[in-house]
């Protein structure tokens, strides 16, 4: 199996076994090239795992010596290893033949591959259904609007054959209440036609609108994404301001923390000298009274 993008969100999924091509739609070309890289990935994987095995059973498909009946052993052959299954087919031995041990080392790698390749078919198997549904969808809505343009042209063309039927009718015609009557049924026909006309054309005009509303939705989505996208930018560029903020904050509060640390050293020499200065007053005072 191979797989190939043919667009930023497309990509075919081919089989050239089966001889069968499915095209898968991604919602961005990011999960594109991660399916493409897994694809790839479990596909080397399956190769490995198939070499290896092939080299296991070549090991093992040696012919056995003769049983004591005189029968011969029947060698160890694969019928079949696929690249993605997990199928494998057990040897048959004769009646009289010595059982022999399978090889059990690829039985976790057959085993993981099997469970990969179940995840993927689930996959595959609801875009498949989804691609499905989209393409009836459209499908439908195709042949619905081919249909009633065709119904169109039918009607409109009815209508114009029907005119010239009364134009040549009152040509040709010698008898007027027959004419009159015939032309009153036409005219009756012609109504009604451009009624159904109209009908058709009012659920075509139907159609374009919500076609119009899908893609007006469409855009809206996407300036709603822009939007956010815009939203987030900006509250990283406010969380950034506010860790800017927190840490002057911590830094201005460090720093008053130390001028009042120096203040309050200060104060305390303040304190000392001033204590000095009473006690040299007060010897001054006893100096002078002693005097």
């Amino acid at each position: 199996m191979t797989f190939t993008k043919t667009s930023q969100k497309f990509g075919q999924w081919a089989d050239s076994r089966a001889n069968t091509v499915y095209g898968l739609g991604f919602s961005s070309e990011h999960h594109l090239s991660k399916f493409a890289e897994k694809f790839q990935e479990f596909k080397e994987a399956a190769r490995l795992a198939k070499e290896k095995s092939q080299e296991k059973m070549e090991l093992t498909s040696t012919p056995s010596q003769e049983s004591a009946g005189g029968d011969i052993q029947s060698p160890l052959t694969p019928e079949s290893i696929n690249g993605t299954d997990d199928e494998r087919t057990t040897p048959e031995v004769t009646q009289n033949s010595e059982p022999r041990a399978e090889p059990t080392q690829n039985a976790l790698p057959f085993a993981h591959s099997s469970a990969i390749s179940k995840h993927w078919e689930a996959e595959l198997a609801t875009l498949k259904g989804n691609n499905a549904k989209l393409t009836a969808a459209l499908l439908e809505s195709t042949a619905n609007v081919k249909q009633w343009k065709q119904q169109l042209a039918a009607y409109q063309e009815e209508a114009e054959r029907l005119h010239k039927r009364v134009t040549e009718l009152e040509c040709v015609s010698s008898q007027a209440n027959a004419v009159h009557t015939h032309k009153t049924e036409l005219n009756q026909t012609i109504q009604e036609l451009e009624a159904t006309l109209k009908k058709k054309e009012e659920e075509i005009e139907k159609l374009r609108q919500e076609i119009d509303n899908a893609r007006e939705l469409q855009a809206q989505r996407d300036s709603l994404t822009q939007k956010l996208q815009e939203v987030e930018i900006r509250n990283k560029d406010l969380e950034g301001q506010l860790s800017d903020l927190e840490q002057r904050l911590e830094k201005s509060q460090n720093e008053q923390e130390a001028f009042r640390n120096n203040l309050k050293t200060l104060l305390e020499i303040l304190d000392g000298k001033i204590f000095e200065l009473t006690e040299l007053r007060d010897n001054l005072a006893k100096l002078i009274e002693c005097s």
